[in-house]
């Protein structure tokens, strides 16, 4: 990461790598660069929610904060809304919008409870809070300048997006690095966001599974002391916006479940698919509460964390072949592997009308719940999948909810559902097709590929992170081993008050 030249580094190793690398300053870099943010800042009216707030948004008045800002448009006041306190139009709600599947889907006795996510705004995921979550501490520390540095933001896809909205709505330019072969519909957003695509984004090799390629772009821009990266894969920013919103978000979604069923049900489970792991944080947060286990997910065809394996995959969102620097492994409870296969095939069948005919009529699925599938993208499916082979290792039963995201939704891949149409399909998808999608993919689930992670099962994970980040991007060694212990993660989350009052400190400073 960049650090403006006139600042000295602190005088022990550590500190500096856990401000530079990691972003995890607990004080004033930079007086100048934070007094340079203060004055644009001031100069466009832009004022910062803390993480406090985006975790309770009934703490602030939203009509004052947000306005008649559009929800998809540039505009800073949709900082305000970066929460999953959001419905569709922009408004708020007073409990984060989900949905809870039936056995007529999943053929499983627990409810799946699935929160949405393309309620977020600008990029309709909720990427955009990971991004805030990375940039906003970095502001707020005088580490990042909006006057003299580009935010670099690596990703398989939402996270570049988020990024470039934030720095945008920050007053401050970005820059998107994503693999190529990402669907469409994200270029397309990126094109019109960005004020010069050609520069400010980066197509690298590959597709999902091509991570050290976009590590390798980033590297290269880093040496440019103009380029500032927020690489969500090392951001502990990204783990602690999770743990402190997601899960909070969570938490009350599981609560309100819990007294509609008129039942005792307990959160058995949750799922997620890794990507930059910021997302699973909010898994800590709910053992904690809930005893909850903690599920990672990642794709079959390239099984890491399964088998320390690699390949190619189209799950759009979970990038591979490497852990994430912010995954606590160590708290992981199982690990999934889904195809891809199975993620196309059931996007067609919840976004065509063969497949939501056949659903309806044939499986008895609510006719509510077929709608509420179209707010499901490749990884949210892929989350929900796991969700039921969970349900089945692990015997769970009525009482037994498990919990999950839907990171984003099928509006964001209407040109790969037209890729599988035309090349597996032959341009027709029928409710035979749908019938034979839910029957493997669904009826057919069962407890393979997965792991029900012993201490060992941990440590083979854990160690497979040292040649991504000690090996090649440079992390010391002793701070790589203390994310093995429970009491590293615990001691991270002091940051979050920490921020939260340099924001208001901020703020006061941005207004006077």
């Amino acid at each position: 990461m960049t650090r403006l030249d006139d600042d000295a580094p602190p005088a022990d190793p550590r500190v500096h790598a856990l401000e530079n690398q990691f972003g995890l300053a607990d004080r004033i870099v930079d007086e100048a660069a934070l007094s340079n943010s203060v004055r644009r800042f001031r100069e466009q009216g832009i004022t910062l929610p803390t993480f406090a707030q985006l975790a309770d948004p009934s703490s602030f008045d939203h009509d004052e904060c947000v306005g008649d800002a559009d929800p998809q448009g540039p505009d800073a006041r949709n900082l305000w809304r970066c929460h999953w306190y959001n419905d569709l139009d922009g408004g708020r709600v007073g409990v984060p919008e989900h949905v809870v599947l039936p056995s007529s889907l999943t053929g499983v006795d627990s409810p799946i409870i699935v929160v949405f996510g393309d309620r977020f705004p600008m990029i309709t995921a909720h990427k955009v809070l990971a991004a805030y979550a990375c940039l906003a501490p970095r502001v707020v520390t005088g580490q990042f300048d909006p006057t003299v540095h580009r935010a670099i933001w690596p990703s398989t896809g939402n996270y570049a997006r988020g990024g470039i909205a934030i720095s945008r709505i920050m007053a401050s330019r970005g820059v998107a690095i994503l693999p190529e072969g990402m669907s469409q519909e994200r270029f397309d957003w990126l094109d019109r966001w960005c004020a010069n695509p050609a520069e400010d984004v980066i197509r690298t090799f590959g597709t999902e599974s091509n991570v050290k390629e976009i590590y390798d772009a980033c590297n290269a821009l880093a040496k440019d002391p103009g380029n500032f990266v927020l690489n969500q894969f090392s951001e502990f920013g990204n783990h602690l916006g999770h743990l402190t919103v997601t899960g909070r978000a969570l938490g009350h979604v599981f609560e309100t479940v819990r007294r509609d069923s008129g039942r005792d049900l307990g959160l058995a489970a949750f799922t997620s698919a890794t990507g930059s792991a910021g997302t699973i944080a909010a898994g800590d947060r709910l053992k904690e509460q809930y005893g909850t286990k903690v599920v990672a997910v990642e794709a079959l065809e390239c099984p890491t964390m399964l088998e320390n394996g690699f390949g190619e995959h189209n799950i759009q969102g979970i990038g591979d072949k490497h852990i994430p620097l912010i995954h606590n492994v160590m708290n992981t409870d199982v690990v999934v592997a889904i195809s891809d296969r199975a993620t196309d095939e059931l996007d067609l069948t919840f976004n065509s009308d063969a497949g939501r005919e056949y659903l309806v009529q044939s499986r008895r699925v609510p006719a509510d719940t077929v709608t509420a599938l179209e707010h499901f993208g490749f990884s949210s499916i892929c989350n929900v999948l796991a969700a039921i082979k969970t349900a089945m290792l692990l015997d769970l039963g009525p009482d037994d909810a498990l919990i999950t995201v839907a990171t984003d939704g099928a509006a964001l891949y209407p040109s790969e559902r037209a890729k599988l149409l035309a090349g597996r399909y032959g341009g027709e998808f029928t409710t035979v097709d749908a019938a034979a999608a839910v029957g493997e993919h669904l009826t057919g689930v069962s407890t393979e590929h997965m792991i029900d992670c012993t201490e060992a099962e941990r440590r083979r994970i854990f160690n497979l992170g040292y040649y991504t980040w000690v090996e090649q991007q440079g992390t010391p060694v002793d701070l790589f081993e203390a994310r093995r212990s429970q009491e590293f993660w615990q001691d991270l989350r002091r940051y979050v008050g920490v921020w939260d009052d340099m924001i208001d400190e901020f703020n006061t400073r941005v207004a006077g």
